[in-house]
Formats: structure tokens, sequence, C-alpha cells
């Protein structure tokens, strides 16, 4: 039985006030997790939702479906893009912190990559927006360090 991850992030603006929204199911259970942040880009928060859903997990013996609409995570796990970046060191990429963090996850889990359309209809990947939305509407948003550091 596989763990199921639905994910997306949200800005407003890019740079602007983000948050990320994440749904996990297992066996029947669901959690949901969500953060807001004031300063920081859509991709970021694409990325993190899928870092901070496979953080929650407690267990490596499952496999793990991430469902993502986001082209710019989905592809740079599934064609192999991050490990070709890693391998030159990240150079002139954008969000390291995040990939490297991402990477450590990668070898435990192993997850597999499924691309979803966005504000389709999905309703998974609809409540992961609402997540989002309402985390970087939030009033107690959180520094991302890893941005707000770097520019």
């Amino acid at each position: 039985m596989a763990i199921q991850i639905y994910t997306d992030g949200a800005a407003k603006g890019n740079p602007g006030p983000g948050g990320y929204g994440a749904l996990l199911r297992f066996k029947g259970q669901e959690k949901e997790l969500s953060e807001g942040f004031r300063k920081t880009t859509n991709n970021r928060m694409e990325l993190l939702a899928v870092i901070v859903a496979l953080e929650a997990l407690k267990s490596s013996k499952h496999p793990v479906t991430i469902y993502s609409d986001s082209k710019y995570v989905v592809d740079a796990v599934d064609k192999g893009w991050v490990f070709n970046w890693q391998k030159k060191g990240f150079k002139d990429k954008k969000n390291v912190d995040l990939w490297e963090r991402y990477l450590k996850l990668h070898k435990i889990y192993k997850p597999k990559f499924i691309w979803v359309k966005g504000h389709a209809g999905h309703a998974e990947n609809e409540r992961c927006d609402q997540l989002a939305v309402k985390a970087a509407e939030g009033t107690d948003l959180q520094i991302d360090e890893g941005y707000e550091n770097l520019s």
C-alpha cells in the first residue's frame, strides 16, 4: 500500500508572500500540512511542500507517490535534471538549499512523481491550493531564510 502525497505552493507576487499545502494519505488516514512565508517564490513553495511532506513520514517501508502540479519539481526529478545539477555543484541554479534538502529525502523514499494539471478540479490538488493560499495570506508569516538571505 502506497503513501499518497498531494502538494501545492503559492506566492502572491513572485517574489512575495507565499505558502505551501500538503495532504498526506495512508490507509484511510489523512494529514494536512501548511505554512506561510513573508517573502518567497512559487517554485520554492512547490518544492518545500514536497520536502515537508516527506519529512513528516515516519517510515520508509512503503512506496511513496507524490502528486504535484509543478512542472518545475516533477520534471527536475523525473527527467533527472536535479541529479545533473548536483553533479555540477548546482552552478547557476536557484533553490539550492531546498534541492539539497530534497535529495537527502529522495535517497530514503525514492518517491514516484505524478504531474496533475493545476486548477482543473483535481480534489486533492484544489485542497492543497486552498491550504497554500490561506497560509500565504496569514498574519504569522515565517522568514524563508534560504530565499531572503540570498536576495
